[in-house]
């Protein structure tokens, strides 16, 4: 996908156009959840590419729907391809909320899922649920920005879209940065508890 931004003003005096140096989003990856412990994404490894390739890379998560009730979607970063995953991290969420009934709606900071300077994995979505509720599933995306870099921390914002436990919809945001100088080479998936059931992520490098 290739993407070029010109405005009114210069197109208007314009008698020629030449090549356009347009950014572009390539595709790396696509996992496939089926009742899946974790997802993994790591530099090296089953044609992953995460590293210098690209200063900014894109998640883009599909239906992610859990196996057990009331689970939320968490992932974490790894500098040693993926032998463990606890990059210490500070980071924020807030979301929009509006049920499906109209009894209840509105904007709300959410403390408790706040991470200060914590090594588990990093929420992105609560309360998703199961059972009767097989609709109910969390899509969105994840940006991080330039995680082979050994001088800087590595930025991450998200924003994902959910059905949420007691059908509500629910607009999160996140944004965060893991606090290490090291280059994060592999990123990992999971639910606070039990398998995710369904369900796909796929793996952008952006130029």
């Amino acid at each position: 996908m290739s993407i070029v931004t010109l405005n009114n003003r210069g197109v208007r005096s314009v008698t020629t156009f030449g090549s356009a140096n347009a950014g572009s989003m390539v595709f790396i990856k696509k996992l496939t959840a089926s009742s899946s412990g974790t997802l993994s994404f790591v530099n090296g490894a089953s044609s992953v590419v995460l590293d210098n390739t690209y200063k900014e890379y894109l998640f883009t998560f599909n239906s992610i729907h859990p196996g057990a009730d009331s689970q939320h979607i968490g992932f974490q970063g790894s500098t040693d391809t993926g032998s463990n995953y606890g990059v210490t991290t500070t980071s924020t969420l807030f979301r929009g909320y509006h049920a499906e009934n109209d009894s209840d709606s509105g904007v709300a900071y959410r403390a408790d899922y706040d991470v200060d300077q914590g090594t588990g994995f990093i929420p992105l979505a609560d309360g998703i649920s199961t059972g009767a509720d097989n609709d109910q599933t969390v899509s969105g995306y994840i940006h991080l920005f330039n995680p082979s870099s050994t001088t800087f921390v590595k930025h991450y914002i998200s924003r994902f879209n959910e059905c949420h436990q007691v059908n509500y919809s629910i607009d999160g945001h996140v944004a965060g940065y893991f606090n290490t100088t090291s280059a994060i080479d592999a990123i990992q998936f999971k639910m606070s508890s039990g398998n995710i059931d369904a369900g796909d992520i796929c793996l952008y490098g952006i130029l």
